[in-house]
C-alpha cells in the first residue's frame, strides 16, 4: 500500500487559505502570469512535468496549478527545515532515487488515479537551460499509460532562489510566466533491448522538454522589440559588442545606433520600401538592420563579394532603388568600381548623410532613448525583417525574404537545445549578408551573450589570436574556414572555446579529427538553408553523433520524399516557424513569391538529399542538383569528394562533371594534391565499399579551389572549368 503524505480533513481548509494568500503574494511580487492553465484537463493518470529553474518552482506549481497533484519528492530534500515546512502545503510522495522500487511505486500512484508532478531533470538548472533529462519519468509515463502535461516555468532562473549564478542576470522579484501546453503521450519503441527502449523513451522526453522550452518562448515580436526585451533583461549598461572600430558597445550604445541609423534610412526612403545595405561586419551594420525594420522599411543586405554584376542583379530582383553604404568601407574594400557600375540605384553614403541630421532628428533620438517602445512604427512580426540573397549557383540570385518571426523563432529554437549564457562571448567573422553570419550576430544581441564582430573570415592567423585574447567561448564557422584556423592556430589559442558550430557546408572528417587532436574540441556540425533562417539541425552536447548534421530543432516537421535513381535517402521537405516568407526573383522584380512544395501548403523543399537514422540523426547526402547520371546510374558528386578525401585527407578536393557523348556525363575531380592518382582513388573506393563508377576518369590539379565569400566551394566556376578540360 502506498503512503502519500497528505493533511487531515480539518487541515485542508487551512491549506486552501494559505494557498490563496501565497498566490496573491506571488502575483504581486513576481507579477506571475499564467497561460493554458485554464484549459480543461482530465487528471486521471496525468503526469505533470516541468523544467526546474529555482527553489521556487515547487511552490509556484503547488499554488497555481488548478488541481492538487502528488509531488514526487526525493528523500534528501526532507533534511532541510524550509522544505519540510513547504511540503506541509502539498500532497507528496517520498522516493529514494537509489531504490529500484521507486519507479514502480510512482506507477502505482498514477494507476490509483491521482495526478503526479515530477521534475524530469531531477535537479535545479545550473546553466539556465535544460539539464540532463532522466529516463525514469518517461518510463513511468509509458508503463502507467499516463497522459503528460508539460508546464514551462520562465523567470525563476533570474531570482535569487536559482542556482545559475553568473550565467543569468538576477533581480529581487523577476517577472514569472507559467505556461501549460497541450497534453501528450509517449509510446515505447518496439525494437531493441529493454535498455535501448528505455533510453529511447528518455530521448523522447528530452525532446518534449526542449519543445516545451521553445513553444513557451514568444516569437511574436519584431527584431526591435526583441532587442528592447533583451535590454530590459540585461540592463542598458551591459557591454555587449566589440568590433574593429571600438572596444565595446553597451546595450545603450546599440539602442542609440539602432534609433539613429533607422531614422537616417527613413529620411531617404519610403515606408515598406526595400532598401539596399552594403556594409561590413560592424555593430553599426547589425543596428542598421534592426533600426531599418523598426521604421517600417525592409533591409536587403547585399553580398558585396558578388561583384558589380551580382549586386546589380540583386537590386533588380528586390526592386531596390536606394542603397546605403559607407564611403570608408567602399574605399578600404576597393569596391569603388563595383559600386559605380550599379545602374538605376541611388547610392547614399552614411558619412554624407550624418551632417544632415537636424535638431528635430536629434531630439527624436533623445526622446526615443527615454521612451523606446513609443517610437517604433507598428510592425507585424510576420512582415519581412530582412532580405538575403542566394549565391546564384542556379542562375540569377534569388532574394530570400525572412520575417521577424522566422528569425526570432530560429533563435528560440537554438536557445532551447544549447546552454548559451551571458558569460559566453561569440566570435563571428562570417559576413552578415550570409544567413549563418546574420543569425550568428543576432543570437548574442538578443540573448545577452557578448559578441565580437570581425570583418572577414579569411584572416586565418589573426582570428585565432583574437579568440585567445578576447576569451571567446563560442565560434561559428564553415569547414573550410575551420580547417585554416586550425592550421595556423597555436594549440592554446582556443583554450576558452566551449562550442564550435560548423555549418554552410559539410564538415570534413579530417577537420573534425584535427580540431579534436590539436585542441581537444568536438565540433558541433549543423545543417540549414538561407530559406530557414537558417538552422534546421545541429549536434549538441546532449545529442551528438559524429559524421551527421545532428537532430532537428524543436518545432520542425520534416518529410523525406524518395527520388528516382537515388537508393539511399530522399528529398528533404520541412515545415517550421523559421521558414522564409518567400522569394524575390529576377524575372518578377519586387514580387514576393511564396514557397511551394509537392508535400503541400506551407512546406519548403530544401533541394537536399537526406537520410535520417533510427535515433533521428540527419545526414545530408548532397544536393539534388549535385547528382549526375553516368550510363543511366545516379552518382553523387559529394560522395566523389568523400572518396578523394579518403585518399588524401590533408588536401582540398571538389568534383564536377562534363558532357560525355557515350555515357551522358563524366566526372572531373579538381584537387590540390599533385600526387593524386586514379589508383589511389581505386584503393579508397575499396575501403569505403564504393562502386568503380564513382571514380573520376579525369583529375585536374589546381593550386587552390575557387571559393565563395561564405567559404563554400564555388561550383559554378568549377563547372565552367570542367567544361574546358
Amino acid at each position: 500500500m502506498l503512503f502519500i503524505y497528505e493533511p487531515l480533513v480539518h487541515d485542508r481548509v487551512m491549506r486552501s487559505f494559505v494557498k490563496f494568500v501565497l498566490r496573491t503574494l506571488l502575483r504581486v511580487l513576481f507579477r506571475v502570469r499564467t497561460s493554458g492553465l485554464d484549459r480543461p484537463v482530465d487528471t486521471n493518470k496525468l503526469l505533470i512535468i516541468a523544467n526546474h529553474e529555482s527553489l521556487l518552482d515547487g511552490l509556484l506549481l503547488a499554488v497555481f496549478l488548478p488541481f492538487d497533484p502528488v509531488f514526487i519528492v526525493y528523500t534528501g530534500l526532507t533534511r532541510h527545515f524550509f522544505f519540510r515546512l513547504a511540503l506541509k502545503q502539498v500532497d507528496y510522495f517520498l522516493v529514494d532515487p537509489t531504490n529500484p522500487m521507486a519507479v514502480k511505486h510512482v506507477i502505482k500512484l498514477l494507476d490509483s488515479g491521482r495526478p503526479v508532478m515530477i521534475f524530469p531533470e531531477g535537479r535545479i538548472t545550473q546553466t539556465g537551460s535544460l539539464m540532463k533529462v532522466y529516463d525514469g519519468p518517461a518510463f513511468i509515463a509509458i508503463k502507467a499509460g499516463a497522459k503528460i502535461l508539460p508546464v514551462h516555468l520562465d523567470g525563476p532562473v533570474h531570482s535569487y532562489f536559482s542556482h545559475a549564478s553568473g550565467k543569468m542576470p538576477r533581480r529581487l522579484f523577476p517577472r514569472i510566466t507559467i505556461t501549460a501546453l497541450a497534453t501528450t503521450t509517449i509510446v515505447m519503441a518496439e525494437e531493441g533491448t529493454a535498455r535501448q527502449r528505455r533510453r529511447k523513451a528518455g530521448e523522447t522526453m528530452r525532446k518534449l522538454m526542449q519543445a516545451m522550452q521553445f513553444e513557451s518562448r514568444t516569437t511574436h515580436q519584431t527584431l526591435y522589440s526583441a532587442l528592447l526585451a533583451a535590454i530590459s533583461t540585461h540592463g542598458r549598461n551591459k557591454n555587449m559588442v566589440e568590433d574593429i572600430k571600438q572596444p565595446e558597445y553597451s546595450y545603450s550604445n546599440l539602442l542609440k545606433m539602432t534609433l539613429g541609423l533607422g531614422r537616417l534610412v527613413a529620411k531617404y526612403s519610403q515606408e515598406n520600401e526595400c532598401v539596399g545595405i552594403v556594409m561590413p561586419n560592424l555593430a553599426a551594420t547589425v543596428c542598421m538592420i534592426i533600426g531599418t525594420g523598426a521604421q517600417g522599411r525592409i533591409p536587403a543586405v547585399l553580398n558585396y563579394k558578388a561583384g558589380s554584376g551580382g549586386m546589380q542583379d540583386a537590386c533588380i530582383t528586390a526592386k531596390i532603388s536606394t542603397l546605403f553604404t559607407s564611403r570608408a568601407f567602399i574605399e578600404q574594400a576597393k569596391l569603388n568600381d563595383d559600386i559605380a557600375t550599379i545602374q538605376g540605384v541611388n547610392i547614399l553614403y552614411l558619412e554624407d548623410l550624418q551632417p544632415g541630421m537636424s535638431t528635430g532628428d536629434k531630439l527624436w533620438i533623445l526622446f526615443s532613448m527615454l521612451f523606446p517602445h513609443a517610437m517604433q512604427k507598428p510592425v507585424n512580426p510576420e512582415n519581412v525583417a530582412v532580405v538575403l540573397f542566394t549565391s546564384g549557383s542556379e542562375g540569377k540570385p534569388k532574394g530570400v525574404a525572412l520575417s521577424h518571426r522566422a528569425l526570432l523563432a530560429n533563435i528560440a529554437q537554438i536557445r532551447s537545445i544549447i546552454d548559451f549564457s551571458m558569460e559566453d562571448k561569440v566570435m563571428n567573422a562570417l559576413p552578415v549578408f550570409h544567413s549563418f553570419g546574420l543569425i550568428g550576430a543576432l543570437l548574442p544581441v538578443m540573448t545577452g551573450m557578448k559578441l565580437f564582430l570581425y570583418p572577414t573570415p579569411l584572416h586565418y592567423r589573426t582570428i585565432p589570436e583574437i579568440i585567445y585574447d578576447r576569451r571567446c567561448s563560442v565560434m561559428f564557422g564553415t569547414s573550410t574556414f575551420l580547417a585554416n584556423y586550425a592550421k595556423f592556430a597555436h594549440p592554446y589559442d582556443f583554450y576558452h572555446l566551449r562550442y564550435v558550430v560548423a555549418g554552410a557546408e559539410q564538415l570534413s572528417s579530417s577537420v573534425r579529427e584535427l580540431w579534436y587532436e590539436k585542441f581537444g574540441i568536438r565540433i558541433l556540425e549543423g545543417y540549414g538553408t538561407t530559406e530557414t533562417a537558417p538552422v534546421l539541425t545541429v549536434n549538441t552536447p546532449m545529442a551528438y553523433r559524429s559524421g551527421t548534421a545532428g537532430q532537428f530543432l524543436p518545432g520542425i516537421e520534416h518529410r523525406v520524399i524518395p527520388v528516382p535513381g537515388i537508393d539511399h535517402g530522399g528529398l528533404l521537405h520541412v515545415r517550421c516557424p523559421n521558414v522564409m516568407s518567400g522569394y524575390y526573383r529576377f524575372d518578377a522584380p519586387g514580387i514576393l513569391q511564396f514557397p511551394s512544395s509537392e508535400v503541400g501548403a506551407g512546406w519548403y523543399e530544401t533541394g537536399d538529399i537526406a537520410t535520417i537514422d533510427q535515433d533521428d540523426f540527419v545526414s545530408i547526402v548532397g544536393r539534388v542538383k549535385r547528382f549526375i547520371k553516368i550510363a543511366g546510374e545516379m552518382v553523387s558528386l559529394e560522395m566523389v569528394e568523400k572518396l578523394a578525401t579518403q585518399a588524401s585527407p590533408k588536401k582540398m578536393h571538389a568534383a564536377s562533371s562534363q558532357i560525355d557523348a557515350f555515357r551522358g556525363e563524366s566526372l572531373v575531380l579538381f584537387t590540390t594534391d599533385m600526387t593524386m592518382t586514379r589508383e589511389a582513388l581505386l584503393t579508397a573506393a575499396r575501403t569505403l565499399g564504393m562502386s568503380e563508377i564513382s571514380i573520376p576518369h579525369k583529375i585536374q590539379y589546381v593550386g587552390a579551389l575557387p571559393l565563395l565569400s561564405t567559404g563554400k566551394t564555388d561550383y559554378v566556376t568549377l563547372k565552367r572549368m570542367a567544361e574546358m578540360v
